[in-house]
């Protein structure tokens, strides 16, 4: 693994076989294989008269993942659904022509003290099925195909690789992988996977071509495959990635399109809220101003 772009904030250099971020998207790339956004929640320390509450909001074109480390979230959707994720679980709510949903602190926990730590990830869906109905699947823990290999801890939490596949319902070739290391260790995939390939470090380090890379960096691989890297001790890392997409995508808010149109027809939708409902929901988040249009 060598020649990296590094980006601080959004702003690039080269050094190496990558780019490097803190969040995607970012100015230098917006997407990598179908994921379009990811976001590192927390960790986050919530005192007994603090919640995590996030109104009904709406989604058209993707597929939303949610990782939890640590806490727990209370999902409740316009399609019925109530589903509490806990650690190690996987909430996969597919979007397509738009659904709504809400996202807090469960009842039983309201009143105490509680973490929250997770990854929630975007991953656009296929031009074909931007408009399929959209459907909800929760995968338990223990579910999840893991692994133990050359030292390492492995997950596949998504997807297809390592001739694994993940019972979470994708819709194009991708790969969610949680990596772990106790010990210093090399670490050589690159043949396992395909399409785009990127890599978040959660804790711990990694480094390659003698250049150290520290926690909440990504790393984009220029030649597509994260060859051979190594591992510090006590370091956990997510890649991520699959065959982009011919057609470009287009992010506004919540919503993901190959069309502007698209989405400009789906802020019209949420403005005059004509969105399906979270059955007993009364709040909603509202459009936000257009400071920035698509990026």
């Amino acid at each position: 693994m060598s020649n990296v772009e590094l980006i601080i904030e959004e702003r690039a250099a080269d050094i190496g076989n990558f780019m490097v971020g803190r969040l995607l998207p970012f100015r230098e790339k917006r997407t990598v294989g179908p994921f379009a956004f990811i976001d590192h929640m927390g960790p986050t320390y919530l005192a007994e008269f603090e919640n995590f509450d996030v109104a009904p909001h709406p989604h058209i074109g993707l597929s939303t993942l949610t990782y939890l480390f640590e806490g727990s979230i209370m999902h409740k959707d316009s399609l019925g659904t109530e589903m509490e994720i806990k650690p190690g679980a996987v909430n996969w709510m597919t979007a397509g022509k738009g659904i709504v949903h809400s996202e807090r602190t469960p009842q039983y926990l309201r009143d105490l003290e509680k973490m929250l730590h997770g990854l929630q990830i975007w991953v656009a869906l296929p031009k074909e099925l931007e408009e399929m109905e959209p459907n909800f699947t929760h995968v338990e823990k223990d579910d999840i195909p893991h692994w133990e290999q050359n030292g390492l801890s492995f997950k596949l939490i998504a997807g297809e690789a390592f001739g694994r596949k993940s019972a979470v319902p994708v819709y194009s070739p991708l790969y969610l992988i949680e990596i772990k290391s106790t010990s210093a260790q090399t670490v050589k995939i690159g043949e396992d996977l395909f399409g785009e390939s990127a890599l978040y470090i959660l804790e711990g380090n990694i480094k390659s071509d003698g250049i150290v890379f520290e926690s909440k960096q990504i790393l984009i691989a220029k030649d597509s495959k994260l060859c051979e890297f190594e591992m510090g001790e006590n370091t956990t890392v997510y890649i991520f990635g699959g065959e982009p997409f011919p057609e470009e995508r287009y992010i506004f808010w919540n919503f993901v399109s190959s069309s502007k149109e698209r989405i400009e027809k789906a802020k019209t939708d949420w403005e005059n809220q004509t969105f399906p409902k979270v059955p007993g929901e009364t709040e909603f988040v509202p459009l936000p101003p257009p400071l920035k249009n698509f990026r």
